[in-house]
């Protein structure tokens, strides 16, 4: 049975372990994790500090594309067995964790599938918006309606 384990959105720092461990079955021989770090620098800026915001539904819709990329995979034929997703919301810091997603399947090649299309379609889809302050003083958002 195909299941999502963690869809999250918190203003704590994120656990790597917690959501490995949300995602590990006997079933699966392959996970596969995506890391976004907040970096120091964007299209040739320097980044200084990074704050995200979210719509009050951002975990409904979080799950939502998450019940898809796990529908659309288990309806292909690829045995993804679970997924997870964490993202940070509020200010950080240059090299904080803001978002955590996983994938077990039972290959390698359907886990990094599952993974890739879950951060592409999260980052997409989901109401969350982030604020880039930069070290000439100004600051833009990204993502934001």
């Amino acid at each position: 049975m195909e299941e999502i384990t963690l869809a999250a959105v918190r203003e704590t720092p994120l656990s790597v372990d917690e959501v490995l461990d949300s995602v590990a079955d006997p079933r699966a021989g392959g996970t596969a994790v995506f890391l976004g770090t907040v970096r120091d620098h964007d299209h040739g800026r320097g980044v200084a500090a990074l704050g995200y915001s979210a719509h009050p539904t951002v975990e409904a819709q979080l799950r939502s594309v998450m019940e898809k990329v796990l529908g659309d995979t288990s309806t292909a034929g690829r045995p993804v067995v679970k997924l997870a997703a964490v993202h940070r919301v509020g200010d950080l810091e240059i090299g904080d964790t803001a978002v955590v997603v996983a994938a077990s399947a039972e290959h390698r090649q359907e886990a990094f599938e599952a993974c890739r299309r879950l951060i592409d379609d999260l980052k997409a889809q989901v109401p969350i918006w982030k604020r880039q302050s930069f070290s000439d003083g100004d600051d833009e958002w990204v993502g934001a309606p």
